[in-house]
Order: structure tokens, then C-alpha cells, then sequence
């Protein structure tokens, strides 16, 4: 899949851009002063792939915390920052990888030259995060509403400003609640800009709706090539976020880090007990990280056909599973030997990708 060119933005040990994978990040829901707390909830976000954290900082006892929260983090860390500047500079002071901030909600241009050489100085990224909640009083006179297009010009505008102060390593998101929203703004400032986008659809809600609301409004993006890191919003403990964010960069061929496993719905002409069979296979490739991409069908009718589509793919009915590598059958198994015979095909299928040493079944 073809990205959209961008420039390259450093955060922490990371590169974001469109010649690096697509970063998946979260954002703590504790109380940042409550380092234990904060800590134990990166610790949990890491060990489910989390990529980049960030945290709120909205208060003094926040900063006085972010030293010892910089110490413990294993991976970039963002504060978010919201009308203080004071805060965004202790922020960079502590030691962080990245601060989100609006340039036009800081108190003025010499605030925002103020964050921006101290993010300088100390090799700190910034994000510029739009949202339609908080787009600029004259922009939504000029529109009628937080349009996309007034969107992407608050954007360009603060995009605008920390480039003429000479500062590049940036990236801007553009969040809405609404999907169609979300779509729009972010086609509109990939046309207009190289800068690095972060995708997101604010205030998703409660899973699983959250997770399919994000899915629409990020997949569309995703598969034009458009987005450089992700976050899916839930109202949720946010682990639950990372997951979600995987599953659809998996699904558009954005960025697969685990097989991919295809199957037909369940209908009167299965022949297997299909639903154990997934059931157990999903249980074996547990911490696998191959990205291969398994059928698994349950009758004679597509089975074969779409088997054969698959980098493995095997067909039950009849008691008996043919198997497929490749899109040519390799054997036939009897059904009580379909799993371990799709495991060795998997096993198979890595070592002649030269994957052998990646997390195994």
C-alpha cells in the first residue's frame, strides 16, 4: 500500500512518517500525580503494543510527577497540554518525548515562540491537535460550523506559525466526533501539507461501537495511504484501545503484525465444527507475530477457492480438510488433524519467509 509522502518527525526513539510503520498509541485515564498508578497503567498499555503514551497534564502536581513517569516509561511519552504554557514548558523540562498542545489556546504568540524554542532546544516533537470542539471563534464565523474546511484551516494556520518560527518536528491531528468530519479534514490537509498525521476519532464511546466507529472513520483514511499513528478513543480502560487499533490497521493492510485468519459465516452447509476449530487455532497462534494471512472454510461450495486465495488456506466437509499453500494443494488430512496440520503449514509458510525466529504456535 502506497503512504502518503511526509516529512519524518522524531519522537523519543521513534520516527513518524510515511517511511516508518504506523505508531499505535493510548493515553492514560489515572491521575498523573498518582505515579504508581500512571506507571502501572503504561506497564499494561506497553505489554498489549501500545507504541506511544500519552498523559494529561493539567496541573502542577502532573509536572511534578512526569520525571519519575519519564524514568519508568519504555516508550515515548506525550503530555497534553491545554491553555498553560507553563506547563508545556515544565512538560519539556521533565524530560518528555512529545506535547500535544493548540497553538491558539496558549495565551498568545509569544507563549507559543516561547514552547516552541524550548521543544527546540531540547529535541522535543509538538502535535498540533485540532478538534471541532475548540476551533477558533472567527473561523467558525466564517464557516457556520466546525466544517472540515475550517478544521484544516486552524491547522495550516498554527502548522504556519511554528514553521515561520523555524521548527519542523511537528504533527498535527484533526479529531471530530462525526466520521464523515474526520474523513474530509484530514483528505483536505494531506492535500495540502507534508506534515505527519495523527488519526483519531474523538469520544468514539463504549465498545464495541466505539470500535466500529473508529473503524469507520479511520479505515477510509488508511487505505488512501493517509495517517501515521493511531488512536481509537474508548470509553473504556484504555488497554482495551490497543487491540482495536491493531485489528484495524490490519484490516485496511495498513500495518499487520499477526496473522490474519479468514472464515466463512456459519450457514447450513458447514460441514466442520468450524466455530472450535477457529476457536482453538486463535488459542495456538497466541503472541504470534507472522503476518500471514489463514482461511479457514467449512464446506465444498467456496471453500476450496477462497482456501487457495490465502497464503494457507484449508478446506473442510467430508470429514477430511484439504490444505492450500500458495493457492495449490499440498494434503489431505483427516478433520481430527486439521489444527495440528494448519500449525505445521504455518511453521512451514515462516521458515520459507525466512520468519522462523518470530514468536511461533
Amino acid at each position: 500500500m502506497a503512504r502518503r509522502p511526509t516529512r519524518s518527525v522524531r519522537v523519543g526513539s521513534l520516527e513518524i512518517g510515511h517511511q516508518h510503520p504506523i505508531w499505535v498509541q493510548s493515553m492514560t485515564t489515572t491521575d498523573t500525580d498518582d505515579v504508581p498508578g500512571t506507571v502501572g497503567q503504561i506497564q499494561r498499555l506497553v505489554e498489549a503494543g501500545c507504541e506511544i503514551v500519552r498523559v494529561t497534564v493539567n496541573h502542577d502536581k502532573a509536572a511534578d510527577a512526569l520525571p519519575e513517569i519519564r524514568r519508568e516509561c519504555p516508550v515515548p511519552l506525550v503530555a497534553d497540554i491545554h491553555f498553560t504554557h507553563r506547563l508545556a514548558l515544565r512538560s519539556i523540562d521533565a524530560g518528555v518525548d512529545k506535547v500535544r498542545l493548540n497553538p491558539g489556546n496558549v495565551g498568545g504568540l509569544d507563549r507559543v515562540r516561547e514552547v516552541v524554542k524550548a521543544a527546540d532546544s531540547a529535541g522535543v516533537a509538538l502535535r498540533i491537535g485540532v478538534n471541532s470542539g475548540s476551533v477558533e471563534k472567527d473561523l467558525l464565523e466564517k464557516y457556520g460550523w466546525p466544517s472540515p474546511e475550517a478544521m484544516v484551516d486552524s491547522a495550516i494556520r498554527h502548522a504556519q506559525t511554528v514553521e515561520d518560527l523555524g521548527f519542523h518536528n511537528f504533527v498535527v491531528s484533526l479529531k471530530s466526533t462525526d466520521t464523515a468530519t474526520v474523513l474530509q479534514a484530514n483528505r483536505l490537509f494531506a492535500q495540502q501539507s507534508d506534515v505527519p498525521l495523527h488519526l483519531g476519532v474523538t469520544e468514539a464511546g463504549r465498545p464495541p461501537y466505539g470500535v466500529i466507529k473508529s473503524a469507520a472513520g479511520l479505515s477510509p483514511l488508511l487505505l488512501e495511504g493517509i495517517g501515521d499513528t493511531i488512536r481509537v478513543s474508548l470509553t473504556a480502560d484504555p488497554v482495551a484501545e490497543i487491540p482495536a487499533a491493531f485489528d484495524i490497521l490490519k484490516a485496511t493492510g495498513a500495518r499487520v503484525t499477526s496473522p490474519e485468519l479468514i472464515a466463512c459465516p456459519t450457514c447450513g452447509r458447514i460441514e466442520i465444527d468450524l466455530e472450535q476449530l477457529m476457536s482453538d487455532l486463535e488459542e495456538r497462534l497466541k503472541g504470534e507475530t507472522a503476518p500471514v494471512k489463514i482461511a479457514v472454510l467449512g464446506c465444498v461450495v467456496n471453500g476450496p477457492g477462497e482456501a487457495s486465495e490465502a497464503d494457507i488456506g484449508i478446506a473442510g466437509g467430508g470429514g477430511k480438510g484439504i490444505l492450500y499453500r500458495h493457492g495449490k494443494q499440498v494434503r489431505v488430512v483427516p478433520e481430527s488433524q486439521m489444527l495440528e496440520a494448519l500449525v505445521e503449514e504455518i511453521q512451514a509458510w515462516k521458515t520459507e519467509q525466512g520468519l522462523a525466529e518470530t514468536a511461533s504456535p
